[in-house]
């Protein structure tokens, strides 16, 4: 007890020293942990794997899922998920050849399985660039690849491991990959929903948030049982909790669940990277043991380092270039809609045109003339299908050409490609998996050493350097909202708050609240439109939740 306690103590302490040196939390932590671990009266640290992997890690992703911008993650979901899962695959196959070639007595599938272990991305760089206010593309990029590449390294990982103690043929493997994954997004997703509309029914903060305390668990546990990614089960239910929170929790409980995961998330990570530094000198002792030499591991581990940020610049160079010249065809249509829209003039009439293509506008104006005159005669239930359904297609049409003018505003570019090449910082659940390696692995105090190098390196290397990064790119200060945003927004609320009956009958705080709730309900449609920035959202819809928290105090009082 007295340990947990020193060791929060710490974790807090610490944590405060670096937000004053401009320092990130995580790269002093892991530093005094280094240096706490060589003192000559401290003996050997080491933690059980599973306490990270199955205590630990499971609240941190739930944490940093449950607050990502899902509008964001929806818009640039292809390329987060190229570097979480493409990405983390071909890094593992090259590292795994590389090391194999430098350790001929590693063979080919433990080398994979080590560079699944060097391959997932941790979200310290997230804080950082969030910090210096880069623009929230870059930042929703790197925090949902955070997300998702731990669960890929750690099924790749799995299945190498499989692969090593058992004859299995590489069809197995993929399937065993798939099933991991997919299976667990579904149990994820389906159990984040139930949690959402169960923490709904409950009106009381306090037994809600537990209940979100338990929910990264138990959806853990379950996708366990089947043989599915945990963690995967985890992102996939923060992500359904971030979209379905504000519609169905009222604004005590998503106050209290934000304010008590943030301070959860930062002990949990505090403690982590503090207890990485603590086990340096317990590896150390265990590669003597196995008469390995320190030498090979800093020269293996320094190769690794290369390539991964070698490997990781090409694929993003790609990715960017990609995602770059879809954006553009992306953003000609929009304006070839637009032109057209235009030419149509406020009597939809368009100038004289024999070409083949007004032909066929002239045709479906013809069927839409059908189809109306055919309504107009249609049951009332009819008529309401049809309005919902073109509602549907025009909040459709209204979405696309509000992603394009996002890709507009957020391109991406070498800036932006070098600064996400940069960003991959190597952490925690580099070193949990590694420890992960059954105690029967040829070599295994050598790779479990190569990755805290690696790890530690990069934290160091990487985490130590991106902020002079980020201000030599000249990319500081780009998340924020355009000008006159917010006042649109509010505009635009206004109006739905203007549309409430006012009731004479009524208290006037009632009338407030329901106000207030209109103009929540305008904003959730709007987020789902995408027509604002997540900045912006999230800033008004926190404003809405401090005042209906005051209305409520005010009605419970009076009553």
């Amino acid at each position: 007890m007295i340990l947990i306690v020193g060791g929060l103590a710490v974790v807090i302490a610490l944590s405060t020293v670096s937000n004053r040196l401009g320092i990130a939390p995580p790269l002093i932590l892991m530093l005094v942990g280094v240096g706490v671990s060589l003192l000559p009266f401290v003996s050997s640290i080491r933690i059980d794997p599973e306490w990270i992997l199955a205590g630990v890690l499971p609240g941190l992703l739930y944490a940093g899922a449950v607050a990502i911008p899902t509008v964001n993650l929806r818009r640039d979901f292809f390329a987060i998920g190229g570097l979480a899962v493409l990405l983390v695959v071909i890094s593992s196959v090259v590292l795994g050849f590389i090391i194999h070639l430098v350790i001929p007595e590693v063979g080919l599938a433990l080398g994979i399985a080590l560079g699944a272990i060097l391959s997932p991305t941790d979200a310290a760089a997230t804080t950082i660039v969030r910090r210096l206010g880069v623009s929230s593309r870059v930042g929703t990029i790197l925090q949902g690849e955070s997300l998702l590449n731990d669960a890929t390294a750690l099924v790749l990982l799995r299945s190498a491991i499989a692969a090593i103690a058992a004859s299995v043929s590489a069809w197995k493997v993929i399937g065993d990959f798939l099933w991991a994954a997919l299976a667990a997004a579904v149990i994820g997703a389906l159990v984040g929903w139930v949690g959402v509309r169960l923490r709904g029914v409950v009106h009381n903060p306090a037994p809600a948030t537990a209940i979100s305390f338990l929910l990264p668990f138990i959806v853990y546990i379950l996708s366990e049982l089947v043989h599915a990614s945990g963690l995967v089960a985890v992102v996939a239910a923060g992500i359904v909790a971030a979209e379905l929170g504000p519609k169905y929790l009222d604004a005590r409980q998503r106050l209290a669940e934000r304010s008590n995961w943030q301070t959860l998330e930062f002990l949990l990570e505090g403690t982590v990277f503090l207890a990485m530094g603590l086990e340096l000198y317990g590896l150390v002792v265990d590669l003597n043991r196995d008469h390995e030499t320190l030498r090979l591991a800093i020269g293996v581990a320094g190769l690794a380092f290369v390539v991964i940020v070698l490997v990781r610049w090409m694929y993003v160079a790609v990715l960017v270039h990609g995602t770059s010249a879809s954006a553009d065809r992306r953003v000609e249509r929009a304006e070839r809609w637009r032109k057209a829209r235009a030419a149509n003039g406020a009597d939809g009439n368009r100038p004289p045109d024999d070409s083949r293509r007004a032909r066929r506008r002239q045709a479906l104006r013809e069927r839409r003339d059908e189809v109306m005159e055919r309504l107009d005669q249609a049951s009332p239930a009819v008529r309401a299908r049809f309005d919902n359904r073109l509602k549907q297609i025009r909040t459709r049409i209204r979405r696309y050409l509000a992603d394009v003018d996002y890709l507009l505003r957020e391109p991406l570019g070498f800036k932006e490609a070098s600064l996400l090449t940069w960003a991959g910082l190597r952490g925690v659940v580099t070193l949990a998996a590694a420890q992960t390696l059954p105690l029967t692995t040829p070599h295994r105090s050598l790779l479990v050493l190569i990755a805290f190098m690696v790890a530690g390196g990069s934290l160091v290397l990487q985490g130590g350097t991106l902020t002079a990064l980020v201000k030599a790119l000249g990319l500081t200060g780009q998340d924020a909202a355009p000008e006159g945003e917010w006042a649109k927004l509010r505009a635009e609320l206004g109006q739905a708050a203007d549309r409430v009956p006012a009731p004479t009958d009524q208290p006037a705080d009632q009338i407030a609240l329901a106000k207030v709730h209109a103009m929540r309900q305008t904003l959730l449609d709007l987020r789902s439109a995408g027509t604002y920035t997540s900045k912006s959202l999230a800033t008004v819809l926190a404003e809405l939740d401090a005042e209906e928290i005051s209305l409520q105090l005010r009605l419970s009082s009076e009553g």
